[in-house]
C-alpha cells in the first residue's frame, strides 16, 4: 500500500489525474518540490524539507522518482512503496555548501534519464524552490524549455476522495477537542504560553481511537489590543479580564488539516464585540448555504457580504481558502479562494476553511469552519457552537 495510507489505485489515479493536467500544460517533466504535493504523489513523510527534495514525474516514466538528502532515503523506502531504483538520494556533501548545490544533483539526474531536452514544469510560487535552485536548473539544462507549473498538482488535490476526507473527519474530531481544552483553560491570570502548551496537548493526544500530527501552522492566539490583528501567536503574559482573545487552531491527522477559529471574552463583552460576533456568524452561514456544487467561490464570498452589508459592515480580505493536507508553514492549497473575482467552480467533496473575520482598532472578531461542499451546501466538518465565548 504505497504511503501506508492509501491504496495503489488511488496512487495511481492521482499520478494519472496530474499526468492528464500536464498533458494539458504541454510539460513533458514536472519537478515538485511542494512536501504536501510530494507526500500527495507517493507518500513520502518527514522533516526533511529544509533541505532540498523533489519529486521528478515524468510523462514516459513508469511512476514518480524521488531525489533528496542521502540521509533520508530510509524515510523514502519506509514511508512510500517507491522501486527501490525510484530513491535517488544526493550525498550530504551537496547540503548548504558553498560550492554545489542539491539542485546540480538534481540536474545530472535528469540529463541521466534523457529528459533534459524536454518543457520542465517548475514550482515556481513554491515556498520550498529557491531562486537559486532555479537558477542552477536552467543553467545546467540549457536545451530545455521552462514553465510556471502553476500549482498544478496543488489544483489535482482540490476534490478529495473519499479516504481523504475520512482523515479530515478525524482532524475534525481532534480539533472539537483542542478548541474545547483552548476554551476550558483560558481565564484571568493563566499565562498564554500554558494555555498554548494545554493546546498542544491536544492536538497531538488526539482522541481515544486516533491520535494527532503537527499541524502546519502554530496556534495563533491575538488577546487584547492583538485582537485587531489576525496572526499573532503567544507570549508569557497572563490573559487579563475585560479582555477578547481570538484563538485560530487546528488539529491534523496523517496532515490532513481541519482549522477552526473561536473567540472569547473574559468577561461582560462590550456590546460592539457581541453584536459583530453575531453578524460573523450569520455571514458564515450564509456562505455555507451557498457553498453548493456548481456555485463560484465569488457567490459563496458574496452571499456573507450580503449579510454584512445589512450591518453597515465591510471586509476587503479573502473570507476563505482550499484546505486539506498540508506542511509548514500554511495549512492552505493554494488554490480557491472565497472572495470576489474567483469563478472557480464547487464540486462536490472539496474542503474549504471559511474564516470570515472582522477586525478593528484593537479589537477583531472571528468565528470560521471548515467544511466540506455537498449538495445540501457547505458541511461542517465540527460541531462546535459558533456563539461568542463569554467567561465570567
Amino acid at each position: 500500500m504505497p504511503g501506508r495510507f492509501f491504496t495503489t489505485a488511488e496512487h495511481d489515479q492521482r499520478i494519472a489525474a496530474v499526468r492528464s493536467r500536464m498533458a494539458k500544460a504541454g510539460l513533458d517533466l514536472l519537478v515538485v518540490c511542494d512536501p504536501a504535493n510530494i507526500d500527495w504523489l507517493t507518500g513520502y513523510r518527514g522533516w526533511s524539507f529544509y533541505t532540498p527534495q523533489a519529486v521528478l514525474l515524468h510523462q514516459a516514466q513508469d511512476g514518480p522518482l524521488w531525489v533528496g538528502r542521502e540521509m533520508d532515503a530510509p524515510a523514502a523506502r519506509l514511508t512510500t512503496d517507491l522501486p527501490a531504483a525510484a530513491v535517488i538520494p544526493y550525498p550530504d556533501g551537496y547540503v548548504q555548501s558553498p560550492d554545489r548545490h542539491p539542485a546540480d544533483f538534481l540536474a545530472e539526474t535528469i540529463r541521466s534519464r534523457g529528459w533534459q531536452a524536454g518543457r520542465i514544469g517548475l514550482e515556481m510560487d513554491g515556498y520550498y524552490f529557491s531562486p537559486r535552485a532555479c537558477d542552477i536548473l536552467r543553467t545546467a539544462l540549457p536545451d530545455a524549455r521552462f514553465a510556471d507549473s502553476d500549482q498544478l498538482v496543488n489544483w489535482a488535490r482540490i476534490v478529495k476522495s473519499p479516504a481523504e476526507l475520512s482523515l479530515m473527519r478525524q482532524a475534525a474530531l481532534i480539533t472539537e477537542r483542542v478548541v474545547e481544552a483552548a476554551i476550558a483553560g483560558i481565564a484571568p491570570g493563566i499565562r498564554q504560553c500554558d494555555l498554548v502548551a494545554d493546546i498542544y496537548h491536544a492536538q497531538m493526544t488526539g482522541t481515544a481511537d486516533f491520535g494527532g500530527d503537527f499541524t502546519a501552522i502554530c496556534p495563533l492566539l491575538p488577546t487584547g489590543r492583538g485582537t485587531g490583528t489576525p496572526h499573532l501567536t503567544w507570549t508569557d503574559d497572563p490573559f487579563a479580564s475585560g479582555e477578547a482573545t481570538i484563538m485560530e487552531l487546528a488539529a491534523a491527522r496523517r496532515h490532513y488539516h481541519c482549522p477552526m477559529a473561536r473567540t472569547v471574552h473574559l468577561g461582560p463583552p462590550p456590546q460592539r464585540l457581541a453584536d459583530t460576533a453575531q453578524v460573523v456568524a450569520e455571514g458564515l452561514n450564509a456562505a455555507l448555504e451557498a457553498a453548493r456544487p456548481g456555485a463560484t467561490c465569488a457567490e459563496v464570498e458574496a452571499a456573507w457580504a450580503a449579510v454584512i452589508r445589512r450591518h453597515g459592515l465591510v471586509k476587503e480580505s479573502r473570507i476563505g481558502y482550499a484546505v486539506g493536507l498540508n506542511y509548514p508553514p500554511d495549512w492552505g492549497e493554494h488554490t480557491a479562494s472565497l472572495r470576489p473575482g474567483d469563478h472557480t467552480v464547487l464540486q462536490e467533496n472539496m474542503c474549504f476553511h471559511c474564516i470570515p473575520g472582522i477586525w478593528g482598532d484593537g479589537w477583531g472578531v472571528e468565528i470560521s469552519e471548515t467544511f466540506v461542499v455537498t449538495a445540501a451546501g457547505g458541511e461542517r466538518l465540527c460541531n462546535v457552537s459558533q456563539e461568542l465565548v463569554v467567561k465570567s
